[in-house]
């Protein structure tokens, strides 16, 4: 460990940063596990009403995932 107290450290000293590949396929892992627990709740209106709100949750969740991984993509077509 440094001797430098923690607000004067650098995160490039730190060892556990992801690559912009690695974060992408994390991504996609979050992606398809989101997708099944939607596919596992259905896509209708029925169900429990803590239902419809653990699906609107995921749709949501989905969205701001692959809006996330589509800006890691377009930053390497750029790049």
């Amino acid at each position: 460990m440094s001797g430098r107290p923690q607000s004067e450290r650098s995160d490039w000293t730190e060892l556990d940063l992801l690559t912009r590949e690695e974060a992408h396929g994390r991504l996609l892992t979050e992606i398809a596990e989101t997708d099944v627990r939607l596919a596992e709740l259905g896509h209708g209106d029925s169900g429990t009403g803590r239902d419809r709100d653990e699906r609107e949750l995921l749709r949501s969740r989905l969205r701001a995932l692959r809006e996330a991984a589509d800006d890691l993509t377009d930053h390497a077509k750029r790049g």
